[in-house]
């Protein structure tokens, strides 16, 4: 495989996310601690975890964690989950097991990096563009011009990062039909699904719908528990998933013992974690409301429709970039540029920024983003 570039924004978090002190653009929940999260297990859980044997564990994951994590579906089984060290993995083992140097992919742009690297590193692929101008959603249209005869995935992101978009019903519907005609797998990065304002329509999980479709998830996003580093990808071909476990065993070969019981725990009492997380979010939002509402001339904000993250364009004079390093380096707030989400496929807006809402504190962040910006307008 030819050496990756650079994770543009895992070097932009290496460099700023515990250096600037207001994180305004986290795409995870607020994270829990270990006594919250233990203070929701069962006795038996809280049980297991103390008496925890740290030895290795099964690569395929728990059983009892992967009945849990099927359990989250409508179709899936525990022999359907394969559990991975986060979604990073996932997103790795997928693209080596499906793809090879005759293949083609299509991704969506913008898109997190290693949805676009990981394929172009081992064959071409074609990016198709979620249209600002239409809410961000995709034409099936773009995806069918694209796909050649030796097209093996397409990836897609609802709620989508950065810009919160869900893409309608009939679309994925359509999507999904135009991918089983042709024989073309659908990995869907699903991360964010559970989490959003209140009246998200989340899109059923692909693995359910699709017997090609690879829905990848998370304890980081929705969850808001990075720290516990379990991922999974749900699939009806069994075939596929034992090709991607023998790929774990260069990787991570097993996940973390102690992870897995609290994973356990957290999807047990997964409605609770995620009405507490979408309860942030309807609490943050408004803020962000007022907050755009004091700067029409500055901003164009559009409300995301799931996920903790919007994607609103910076209409100042110096550009986007600018904004963002002096906001970082002047103020102390975070935010991600619009060079971030760059791709090598073809254009992406390069005016927008992410931001997020899925944690708590955002007061005073704010309140630093706005002098900053009454700040430069009275210099």
């Amino acid at each position: 495989m030819p050496t990756l570039p650079d994770f543009r924004l895992e070097t932009h978090f290496s460099k700023w996310e515990f250096k600037a002190r207001y994180h305004m653009t986290a795409s995870d929940a607020e994270s829990l601690s270990m006594r919250d999260l233990l203070a929701m297990a069962t006795e038996t859980e809280r049980a297991d975890f103390d008496n925890l044997w740290l030895g290795y564990t099964e690569t395929f994951g728990a059983p009892d964690l992967r009945e849990a994590i099927a359990a989250t579906f409508q179709r899936q089984s525990t022999s359907d989950v394969l559990c991975f060290a986060g979604a990073s993995e996932g997103i790795f083992a997928a693209n080596n097991v499906i793809l090879d140097a005759d293949s083609h992919a299509i991704v969506v742009t913008p898109n997190y990096q290693s949805h676009e690297t990981l394929p172009m590193a081992i064959c071409s692929a074609t990016a198709v563009p979620l249209d600002p101008n239409d809410n961000w959603s995709l034409d099936i249209d773009r995806i069918r011009d694209a796909i050649r005869p030796n097209t093996r995935l397409v990836t897609i992101n609802f709620p989508h990062n950065p810009t919160g978009a869900i893409l309608p019903l009939d679309r994925y519907q359509a999507l999904i039909e135009l991918c089983r005609t042709h024989g073309i797998y659908i990995l869907h990065d699903e991360i964010f699904n559970g989490l959003g304002p209140s009246g998200a329509q989340h899109l059923p999980y692909i693995a359910d719908l699709y017997e090609r479709g690879l829905s990848l998830g998370v304890m980081s996003k929705s969850y808001g528990l990075p720290g516990l580093r379990i991922g999974w990808i749900a699939c009806q071909d069994s075939k596929l998933l034992g090709q991607m476990e023998r790929m774990k065993h260069y990787l991570s070969i097993c996940n973390s013992a102690p992870s897995e019981r609290l994973a356990k725990i957290a999807i047990n009492n997964r409605d609770r974690i995620l009405a507490r997380n979408c309860a942030i979010v309807d609490e943050n939002l408004p803020k962000w409301d007022a907050f755009f509402a004091r700067h029409p001339d500055l901003f164009d904000w559009r409300h995301p429709d799931g996920s903790c993250m919007a994607f609103p364009r910076y209409n100042g004079p110096e550009g986007v970039e600018v904004f963002a390093q002096s906001l970082a380096e002047s103020s102390g707030v975070l935010v991600l540029p619009g060079s971030i989400y760059a791709s090598s496929l073809g254009p992406t807006p390069s005016n927008h920024f992410r931001l997020g809402f899925g944690r708590v504190g955002l007061d005073e962040g704010l309140a630093a983003m706005e002098a900053h910006i009454m700040g430069n307008a009275g210099g």
